[in-house]
């Protein structure tokens, strides 16, 4: 059984790659031809769209992996069953969950493989195609954000209703100093601006109030300029940012953003919760993926391919209706992002029982 292990496995991950690298392909090749007039008209480097197309290549490699890992066990499993290989397999008392065996630890190398990437490569190639958007196809790179709330000292927590990266200007700020649940102080601004030559922040049209022991205090003014411990920077993040760091950069990203009290610290929590779920899918849908298509069948592999498809297309949409609704607001986002693991194990497990030995 051991040499059919390793023809198993190497079988197993040739067809793998094999599919990893067709779809690529072909996907790049559309994009290719989607983006080939933008190329020219922003007349766009050869080196620096060969290199666009390596990163988005890794991007779609980690996207494609539960479709690909299933395709792959679902080819070679049905091909096997087709021969009457499985058949003979367990006739000659090998269990089913020793034939499943050389899948696994195929699918086990597959996952480790993705954990590496999704922890520390792809972020940078996600990083290399979206600063190549920014330079050489979109018109205008600047974000706007609404209603951010920042802690920007231990006791005091800055609010902005509306902030534009380009000028570097907010509206409606406030800034309350607040101390074991007593409002101290509150300074209200219609705007707070960046001034680029003292490197510190302007605020505007503002209004400060004080609370004192035997009343309340109050000073206005046209231009005051403010000490924060956030600078634009903090402000001038993609909205994919979180995507685009390493699992360490992400740390201590989500140690920085609880110290603020920032309220898209879930943002980064949820994409580390992401980066340890996601490798679990390959040896997931492997499982189901024999269990499928080990029973052979006269229509032949055609009918188990297309619904491997089907399946990896459903843990997909699944896995992007989880983490909507985790970046949402849900009160467990870690049970959220795993629940397309649970339910896909949960089925497989459904699945097993019903097998014939």
């Amino acid at each position: 059984m051991k040499l059919l292990d390793k023809l198993i496995i190497k079988d197993f991950l040739k067809t793998y790659f094999f599919v990893v690298l067709m779809l690529i392909l072909i996907v790049l090749v559309l994009d290719f031809t989607e983006k080939n007039d933008d190329f020219i008209r922003n007349n766009v480097p050869t080196g620096e769209i060969m290199k666009y197309m390596f990163n988005y290549g890794l991007y779609l490699n980690n996207l494609l992996t539960p479709i690909t890992v299933f395709i792959s066990v679902i080819f070679i499993t049905s091909r096997m069953a087709g021969r009457t290989e499985i058949v003979a397999i367990l006739s000659s008392g090998v269990s089913f969950m020793r034939m499943l065996r050389p899948f696994l630890i195929g699918a086990s190398m597959i996952a480790l493989a993705s954990f590496l990437l999704n922890g520390w490569v792809l972020p940078g190639a996600t990083a290399g195609v979206y600063n190549f958007k920014m330079e050489y196809l979109e018109d205008d790179a600047q974000y706007n954000y609404q209603n951010l709330h920042v802690k920007v000292a231990p006791d005091v927590y800055a609010y902005i209703s509306k902030y534009y990266t380009g000028p570097k200007t907010g509206y409606t700020f406030t800034l309350e100093h607040i101390e074991d649940g007593k409002l101290i102080s509150k300074l209200s601004a219609d705007r707070i601006v960046w001034d680029t030559a003292v490197n510190a922040w302007e605020v505007r049209n503002y209004k400060i109030r004080t609370l004192e022991d035997m009343g309340e205090g109050y000073q206005v003014g046209e231009e005051m300029d403010t000490v924060l411990s956030i600078t634009p920077a903090d402000f001038d993040l993609p909205p994919n940012h979180h995507e685009t760091l390493d699992l360490p950069e992400l740390s201590r990203q989500i140690k920085v953003l609880e110290d603020r009290g920032a309220d898209n610290v879930n943002f980064y929590k949820i994409e580390r919760y992401v980066r340890f779920m996601s490798p679990f899918a390959a040896i997931i849908l492997t499982f189901i993926g024999v269990i499928v298509a080990s029973k052979k069948t006269r229509g032949g592999s055609g009918f188990k391919i297309a619904l491997g498809f089907l399946l990896a297309f459903v843990y997909i949409i699944l896995f992007l209706l989880s983490r909507t609704f985790a970046e949402a607001g849900t009160p467990y986002p870690i049970l959220a992002v795993w629940s397309p693991n649970i339910i896909f194990a949960l089925t497989g497990l459904v699945m097993y029982k019903t097998i014939p030995r």
